[in-house]
């Protein structure tokens, strides 16, 4: 509490006037950014919302780029709650993902659009899920970590061969 006391500008006692404990604060950090995802503005919201999925995969995959560079500390916080509270904070998130996407994808009148486009009994839930864990996790590395071209070849190319994969599969079609 004295480091961030000190970062802030504020003396100890202020820090605990607002927050209890270093806990309360991160709970507060992530709550933000959890709000700060659910708004229309959000990058990966935004380009889910004007584009066709899955044929815009590249842009959601950018959208994932961006979002990671924007909110770099946000995303950052995550790894932190793994490490310093097992998971319990970013629990409830993901435990809710499905039930957010879903939410999401009626007030846009995108259900029909999207289960008409892929393949027989797959989720569009499920797939936009997928697209987006995987895309998160790539720019995480690349950004969060900094490790360049971990596919072994340039973003936008990773980005293009992720779509393909995701797009098509990986096996070769008869």
């Amino acid at each position: 509490m004295q480091d961030i006391a000190a970062d802030a500008g504020l003396s100890k006692g202020n820090v605990y006037h607002h927050f209890p404990d270093k806990e309360s604060i991160f709970r507060s950090l992530l709550d933000r950014y959890f709000l700060l995802m659910s708004q229309p503005q959000f990058p990966f919201n935004r380009a889910l919302s004007e584009g066709t999925f899955p044929e815009n995969l590249e842009i959601l995959g950018m959208a994932a780029r961006d979002m990671v560079r924007e909110y770099r500390e946000y995303v950052a916080l995550i790894y932190v709650d793994v490490v310093e509270f097992e998971g319990a904070h970013v629990r409830q998130f993901y435990e809710d993902m499905a039930v957010r996407f879903d939410s999401f994808f009626k007030s846009h009148g995108m259900e029909e659009e999207l289960q008409s486009k892929l393949a027989n009994g797959l989720s569009p839930i499920s797939a936009v899920m997928l697209a987006t864990r995987i895309f998160m996790n790539y720019f995480s590395v690349e950004i969060l970590f900094g490790v360049k071209d971990h596919f072994g070849m340039g973003t936008e190319d990773a980005i293009r061969e992720i779509s393909r994969i995701l797009r098509h599969g990986m096996l070769k079609q008869n």
